[in-house]
């Protein structure tokens, strides 16, 4: 019984002695997290208006005979106005035209359909843009930013599509669709004092 009543003083005599030393810690330093959210970003303003149409040229199939071949590198642009001063970007949605695999969009043409080809995108210094789930940061991914200086202005943000073999392709057409998005410019300052 005696054993038992020291270990409980000795252990009451610990507990005193930790509180005192946690609470005379001084901080040394403090992170200020600074943010802002607008209600208006960007509006897709480009010709046809947000919903657009980007037509590939026609290709000959022996172009695309073998796997990771491509053809038919097309240019476009998305033009953002009324933008929010910051870093604005778009993002394509991940969704059911997507192969989750590559990162590029099946064919959707449902007759007359060629075969083993994609649609693939890149980014205005030609490099390939998967598109991918939200997950492991995918909408990052084939996210490209460009700087907004003074509230109001405008961006273009240029892009390519193109066909990409996932084997020896089939003559016949391509058609596939994907929602975009841009982003809200969201930024956070950590100073230490």
């Amino acid at each position: 019984m005696k054993i038992s009543k020291l270990s409980a003083v000795l252990a009451l005599t610990v507990c005193a002695t930790a509180i005192p030393s946690l609470s005379a810690q001084a901080a040394d330093g403090t992170i200020t997290f600074n943010g802002k959210v607008t209600d208006q970003t960007c509006t897709i303003s480009t010709p046809g208006g947000k919903d657009f149409t980007v037509t590939l040229p026609t290709v000959s199939s022996s172009t695309l005979n073998a796997v990771s071949a491509t053809a038919g590198r097309t240019p476009f642009a998305i033009n953002l106005t009324k933008c929010s001063k910051g870093q604005v970007a778009t993002y394509f949605e991940p969704g059911s035209t997507v192969d989750f695999k590559t990162g590029r969009l099946n064919n959707q043409t449902k007759t007359n359909a060629a075969t083993n080809v994609q649609i693939q995108l890149l980014g205005s210094n030609n490099q390939f843009l998967p598109i991918l789930a939200a997950t492991n940061n995918g909408a990052q991914a084939n996210s490209q930013w460009v700087t907004v200086a003074n509230e109001g202005d405008s961006a273009d943000l240029n892009y390519y599509a193109e066909y990409f073999a996932t084997a020896a392709a089939g003559a016949g057409d391509v058609t596939s669709k994907r929602t975009i998005h841009h982003h809200l410019p969201i930024s956070y300052y950590p100073s230490l004092f």
